[in-house]
């Protein structure tokens, strides 16, 4: 099969009006009227931000959902993504049709459809990479620049349950016996943190809310102690955080009752892609309502502090806590 045969059968059904069916070197977009576009991009590499063995749509909707979630924290709504495909010469047919399937679910769930993109052979790893579009009423993006003294810091979801599963899921890759506080688990607690780290969900329903309310926002994407930091760092401020206010789900709490060392993991081990925001306070009433109603819980966890301060987390003995990672690094 050939670069050409490869698209029309796998991708081209995924193609929106602007990709052109994929038959042109680009796209076409008319963005809507009295908008701004949002551009971000994300690289997945096997074996540095999944395992190869990984279901292969499984695979597609992370690398498609890791992109939407950028756009969702900047109050965004998705146009359509560009992909880029290295696939190791040994790749076969069913497993490009079930990624193309995992693709596809996530595209048109959030009617973020293909636009194009290139699909290569590649004497290495996997690789793949994303480029997504979308488009914010003009003046509406949440920057992560935009926090202010006094603001509320609110995070969406649960943390720490992707950071969790990830352990959880190299131990079955390899085989390895499961961690110990694994036993205080459920499986069907076990299963949440796998699929939690497997396929993280963007949470675009919470856009309207970010633009009619926030003042600053990002994805929690490498930990939640090191993402807040740089969005403090870039906002020029400082925050006071009570980590027993971080909302955590029933498999985590769980784990982290079986072995207290999982505490630095939860909160600095990444892979949440929740969304973080910085909220005014007279608008954090209005922020909660309307996240309620589109049905994305959120919790308040902080406030926003002036720059000399320095950051402060309260730790679950209700004492300051020092952190010796406090987010994931590519470096």
């Amino acid at each position: 099969m050939n670069e050409a045969e490869l698209i029309a059968r796998y991708f081209a059904p995924l193609a929106g009006e602007g990709g052109l069916g994929l038959r042109d070197d680009a796209a076409l977009l008319a963005p809507p009227p009295g908008t701004e576009i949002v551009v971000t991009a994300d690289a997945l590499i096997a074996g540095v931000h999944f395992f190869a063995a990984d279901p292969p749509d499984r695979i597609a909707a992370k690398a498609l959902a890791v992109n939407l979630s950028d756009l969702a924290a900047k109050a965004a709504d998705p146009l359509g993504f560009l992909l880029t495909l290295a696939l190791p010469r040994d790749w076969k047919p069913v497993w490009l049709e079930a990624f193309a399937r995992g693709l596809g679910e996530v595209s048109r769930e959030f009617h973020c459809p293909l636009l194009g993109g290139d699909t290569v052979s590649t004497p290495g790893p996997m690789m793949l990479s994303i480029t997504a579009l979308g488009a914010v009423t003009a003046g509406k993006m949440t920057p992560r620049t935009g926090a202010k003294p006094g603001d509320a810091l609110y995070v969406s979801g649960t943390i720490g349950d992707a950071a969790l599963g990830l352990i959880l899921r190299q131990t079955q890759i390899d085989g390895a016996p499961p961690p110990v506080w694994a036993a205080a688990l459920s499986p069907q607690q076990q299963d949440h943190l796998v699929a939690r780290y497997l396929t993280p969900r963007a949470r675009l329903p919470l856009v309207q809310a970010l633009r009619a309310c926030a003042s600053a926002a990002m994805d929690v994407s490498d930990g939640l102690v090191g993402d807040l930091r740089a969005m403090m760092r870039a906002s020029g401020a400082s925050a006071k955080i009570d980590l027993r206010k971080a909302p955590l789900s029933e498999a985590v709490v769980a784990a982290w009752r079986a072995d207290s060392r999982l505490f630095e993991r939860i909160f600095c081990g990444g892979d949440d892609y929740e969304v973080l925001c910085a909220v005014p306070p007279l608008a954090a009433e209005r922020f909660e309502a309307l996240a309620a109603a589109a049905g994305v819980p959120v919790a308040a966890i902080g406030t926003v502090g002036a720059a000399l301060s320095g950051d402060i987390f309260i730790g679950p003995d209700g004492e300051p806590v020092m952190f010796r990672q406090e987010r994931f690094s590519h470096f």
